[in-house]
């Protein structure tokens, strides 16, 4: 693992005391969310001269999800550290460059060698690590930019710039709502297993107007196996009202205005298309569908997921339906659901069977309104670090000795963000904070 020397900022140390205060006789905690909040920091920013990269661990490249979500815990000092909102508002503006240059583009490189998977059978050029097209790494970006703003009140950010990566944005994802008969894209690999790669000659899985947007690929970056994903529908839903809030202030209200009709008509398509009545859980949210009758039952630990919902800011953690979801999620009814010797939770087809994923027991953790529930997830994450103190993709649920990638800065981001909620410390203007839910839970 990269250890870069940096010198750690006054205002992490600050919020390290205030972890180690709350967490006075409990000093595995401590060391825990040390180790885990510094490590974006100290092992995956790479500054250059179009500012900061951000690799996501052991993959030289930045993805627009992962860096979003591993930068993320320090927005709560960029408020107070100058220092700091400048380097996250460079990832920002390194993000726009990347979206701009080809929106349908999940990972990019830091330069333009060509490393990655060229290879693969798309429009790549020698900027793209990695071209699978995902709603949420749209989404991502748009929630960075909307959260670094209320957390800092930079109103520099609200540029012309911001207005092309909106309009952009905006512009794919009306196109995916008629996916067959208007995407430019199609994507193939050779040689790899069948989630690395979409059928019908890399057009995916045949679906049909529902409102929602079309998406070729989870968060893990596994194809789906129906094209509207129904938790980044979601998050575009949510991150669509951050847009038309932030175009008001820039006094663009016509795109403001496009923004609201098409988070409109993907909740619409939401509501109607990926609820079901089920036998034992009542009503609650697909995880995918075709829009023909065709769904998915099942959740994956990469967010956005439907477990995540609240924690987005798409529903409430109290809202029926979520409750009904969860309660499915968190049963064997769910096929990624593993119950083990060390630990509970959920996995992902990504990974091994019976590997609980970390960030899923932080979004679990973060979105539950049970104390007890809290700390049972909290002791869950003591026993399954392996012995490195630092969170991994996932690991075995009843050896976690075993687990997969060792340098994985989403999920110590993840565990830190958890943490910090216990104390009462949230991301301003995040789901969590304006909820109000500011006081030591546990």
């Amino acid at each position: 693992m990269v250890n870069e020397n940096k010198e750690i900022p006054s205002s992490f140390e600050r919020i390290i005391n205030k972890v180690n205060e709350a967490y006075a006789d409990d000093l595995e905690v401590q060391k825990l969310f040390k180790q885990c909040f510094l490590n974006t920091f100290t092992t995956t920013l790479q500054q250059d001269a179009d500012g900061t990269f951000v690799i996501t661990g052991d993959i030289p490249a930045m993805w627009l999800r992962d860096s979003s979500a591993q930068v993320r815990p320090y927005l709560t000092v960029a408020g107070e550290d100058a220092e700091v909102a400048k380097w996250l508002k460079q990832v920002i503006t390194r993000q726009w460059k990347y979206i701009l240059q080809d929106p349908y583009a999940n990972a990019f490189n830091r330069k333009a060698n060509g490393e990655g998977h060229q290879d693969d059978h798309t429009d790549m050029t020698p900027w793209i690590w990695e071209r699978k097209y995902e709603v949420d790494s749209l989404c991502y970006p748009i929630q960075l930019t909307y959260l670094y703003w209320k957390a800092t009140g930079d109103h520099d950010i609200l540029n012309s710039t911001l207005k092309e990566v909106l309009k952009v944005i905006y512009q794919v994802w009306k196109v995916e709502q008629h996916h067959e008969e208007q995407s430019p894209y199609t994507f193939e690999r050779s040689d790899c297993r069948v989630s690395d790669t979409l059928l019908r000659n890399g057009k995916g899985g045949d679906s049909t107007y529902t409102g929602m947007t079309w998406s070729g690929f989870r968060p893990s970056d596994d194809a789906c196996l129906y094209g509207y994903l129904i938790p980044a529908n979601m998050f575009a839903v949510v991150v669509l009202g951050y847009a038309e809030e932030m175009l008001g202030a820039m006094k663009e209200e016509a795109l403001a205005k496009s923004m609201s009709e098409l988070a409109v008509e993907i909740k619409q398509g939401i509501e109607r298309f990926a609820k079901i009545d089920h036998p034992i859980f009542g009503d609650m949210y697909v995880y995918e569908t075709d829009g023909k009758g065709n769904v998915n039952l099942m959740d994956d630990a990469n967010v956005p997921s439907l477990l995540s919902m609240p924690y987005l800011g798409y529903t409430s953690s109290l809202d029926d339906t979520y409750l009904n979801t969860r309660e499915f999620i968190l049963s064997r009814h769910n096929p990624y659901y593993y119950e083990g010797e060390q630990a509970c939770g959920v996995g992902s087809p990504h990974t091994p069977d019976h590997y609980v994923w970390h960030i899923a027991l932080a979004v679990q953790g973060m979105t539950s309104t049970d104390p007890a529930e809290k700390k049972r997830i909290l002791e869950v994450f003591k026993r399954t670090h392996g012995s490195t103190y630092y969170m991994h993709e996932g690991f075995d649920a009843s050896r976690p000795e075993n687990y997969t990638r060792s340098w994985f800065a989403w999920a110590n981001s993840m565990f830190s963000e958890f943490i910090l909620s216990t104390v009462g410390i949230h991301v301003p203007g995040s789901p969590l904070e304006v909820n109000g839910r500011k006081k030591n839970v546990l």
